[in-house]
């Protein structure tokens, strides 16, 4: 028998001005059912973003309608492939912002940092006068990132403006490198440091996604794994598959040195979340894994396997 072709697993988004995105949101969502495509998109004023997964056929036809949609003739997506379904269901939501940065004042389109193609990234980043800034959340960090990058430990993008003011004396006049996974937080992150003043700003384009599908690992200046929004959790260099797990008590990436603690129980709790959970949260933690479990040997989904994917790219 045939195997399967694997399932291509789109990332994308796209800033342009939707004067109503409301009344895209159902014809989005009709072609993604109709083509039984799987995932999330976000429609705001300021765009689309979302990563959504199914056969090669599939995705071509809903990216050929959100070609469609205002603005977005030019969209340009990110393809990797995974052999399971890393999303459960199709969702399109309607947002204030397709990437969550809470200045309302800041318009990518006016204009963004520098676009640096993953093939000149080394250089850039191996100079002794340029700063380089993970624009990305705490738990993202702790999975991988550029050695010598600076880890603002911001648990939301939304806290990214905070700490910038906090450091912005330390920032003025130098070259400043921000990445994130796939280059979304970078237009926005790039664009607020133009507002505030630093202009000598660049940020990778395509993000770390692309580098690490580009770049060979000889080259490389990426330590560990790239945190994904989606069920596989972390990939490496080539996209291939990461190693990390995500626990389903808090959400948070675990890597196999963690899965090796007492203290991580699949399904129930991990090193990051035991000691933050009584004895009547994790059994019920416990019970919904093995409903989870039950699923699975029916061959059937259970809404408690699933990642709740946030597509911050």
């Amino acid at each position: 028998m045939t195997a399967p072709a694997p399932l291509r697993v789109t990332a994308l988004y796209h800033f342009t001005r939707f004067p109503d995105p409301a009344a895209l949101r159902g014809p989005l969502l009709g072609v993604c059912t109709a083509q039984r495509v799987k995932g999330t998109l976000l429609l705001a004023r300021e765009g689309i973003n979302g990563t959504i997964a199914g056969s090669a056929a599939a995705i071509d036809a809903v990216l050929a309608h959100i070609r469609t949609l205002p603005g977005c003739a030019d969209l340009v997506s990110k393809d990797s492939h995974a052999e399971t379904p890393p999303f459960l269901r199709m969702k399109v939501r309607l947002k204030r912002e397709i990437v969550t940065m809470g200045e309302p004042d800041i318009d990518p389109l006016a204009g963004t940092g520098h676009y640096v193609k993953p093939a000149d990234w080394n250089a850039l980043i191996d100079r002794p006068d340029t700063v380089v800034i993970d624009t990305r959340n705490d738990y993202e960090v702790r999975v991988g990132t550029f050695a010598g990058a600076i880890d603002p430990q911001t648990h939301s993008f939304s806290d990214f403006p905070a700490w910038f003011r906090a450091h912005r004396e330390e920032l003025a006049g130098k070259t400043i490198a921000m990445f994130c996974t796939g280059g979304i937080r970078c237009e926005k992150s790039t664009a607020f440091l133009k507002a505030e003043g630093i202009e000598d700003v660049h940020h990778l384009q395509g993000g770390i996604l692309k580098y690490l599908e580009e770049v060979p690992p000889e080259q490389s200046r990426w330590h560990g794994e790239c945190f994904v929004f989606d069920q596989r959790v972390s990939v490496g260099h080539g996209l291939a598959l990461g190693t990390h797990s995500l626990c389903h008590a808090c959400r948070m990436p675990v890597s196999a040195e963690e899965r090796a603690s007492p203290l991580y129980e699949e399904g129930v709790s991990c090193p990051a979340c035991h000691d933050t959970r009584d004895a009547a949260q994790r059994a019920g933690y416990a019970e919904r894994h093995r409903q989870v479990q039950l699923a699975e040997a029916r061959g059937a989904a259970h809404v408690g396997a699933q990642i709740e994917t946030a597509p911050k790219r």
